[in-house]
């Protein structure tokens, strides 16, 4: 397997991506819906399952969730689960990632992270350390090494080396602006690309975005064809690895604040962002982005990012926590043993 870089939890752009946040604290509470009967979250708090219904109160000191037999498909975005199979069908794609991605890449990308860059341990930032053990554990995955860069753009991402344990990657700006259950939820997101095993579609789409690479051998049209169908896979893998952070943020505010401080968060107004007006603005989005000419408006600005718009990743989160797919995994679960 060639080298993987996965992409990052980052602002949606055209040919680069970057990542603003800054530190928010939030008011926890578990919302309802009359469909369901009873809440359809729980934060990191106690929970009781009562005549098969979930009721939970929030308690910062409890242990979370773990979904001890999860599977990849079991969170996985039906866009991310369409667009996979657009790909597979597509003849020579792994054998054409072997080729861009050989052994000189691997180690340039191996030594240039590494290198600079610092392996958290039980022994060396344990906080960090505890963050990914529980994350990796939460989600049912072997955990990767971690890395802490020193870098003033936050940023995370992943790594993965043919024959080699997978490593992520976070700068230490990121670790300052986010709160420690938002740097858990971005954790997580990384971790959601090696759960789902993205692999080399995502490495394609990454170094197309970045503008550093034309696939050799096609004409324009077949290229470009292909790079807008890996553009369009990103996007919809990048769906599948939010919920994957909500699964271990367990609260949809954790991962929708991140997103809120994507779009226009800073450290000196962090107290007065809200989590619930920016979820109306994405209403406000659907809504405006509904009729004939928001709808082109819309799919002609999205083309070509890297990322789906904040405020629908935002809206994406909201409505899958309110759902039985998400309810159901939750009922799975048991607390973690700590």
């Amino acid at each position: 397997m060639a080298s993987l870089v996965l992409s990052s939890f980052c602002f949606p752009s055209q040919k680069s991506c970057s990542f603003t946040s800054s530190s928010l604290r939030f008011r926890i509470r578990a919302p309802t819906d009359s469909r369901f009967g009873g809440p359809l979250f729980v934060g990191f708090g106690s929970v009781k399952k009562r005549n098969g219904r979930i009721e939970a109160s929030v308690d910062s000191t409890a242990h979370p969730l773990v979904f001890r037999d999860l599977d990849a498909d079991d969170f996985r975005h039906p866009l991310d689960k369409q667009n996979t199979l657009l790909l597979r069908a597509i003849p020579g794609l792994n054998e054409i990632g072997r080729a861009i991605l050989g052994t000189v890449t691997e180690q340039i990308m191996l030594l240039e992270n590494i290198g600079t860059s610092i392996l958290v341990s039980k022994d060396q930032l344990p906080e960090l350390h505890k963050m990914m053990i529980e994350a990796a554990g939460i989600l049912n995955i072997e955990p990767p090494d971690l890395y802490v860069r020193q870098s003033p753009i936050p940023n995370a991402y992943t790594l993965a080396i043919s024959g080699k344990k997978p490593f992520v990657i976070i700068h230490t700006s990121l670790v300052e602006l986010l709160t420690r259950k938002e740097l858990q939820a971005v954790l997580a997101h990384e971790l959601g690309h090696l759960k789902c095993d993205h692999g080399v579609w995502l490495t394609f789409a990454n170094l197309l975005t970045l503008g550093s690479y034309r696939l050799p051998g096609l004409g324009g049209f077949i290229a470009q064809r292909l790079e807008e169908q890996l553009i369009r896979w990103l996007r919809a893998a990048e769906l599948t690895c939010d919920r994957a952070a909500l699964l271990v943020a367990q609260d949809p505010k954790v991962a929708i604040s991140v997103l809120m401080k994507l779009t226009g968060g800073c450290p000196s107004m962090a107290d007065q962002l809200n989590v619930d007006a920016f979820l109306e603005q994405a209403h406000s989005y659907e809504k405006a982005s509904s009729s004939p000419m928001g709808w082109y408006i819309r799919n002609a600005q999205t083309r070509q990012l890297s990322h789906p718009l904040p405020v629908l990743r935002a809206r994406e989160i909201d409505e899958w926590s309110r759902s039985r797919e998400y309810r159901s995994l939750l009922e799975r679960a048991t607390q973690m043993s700590m």
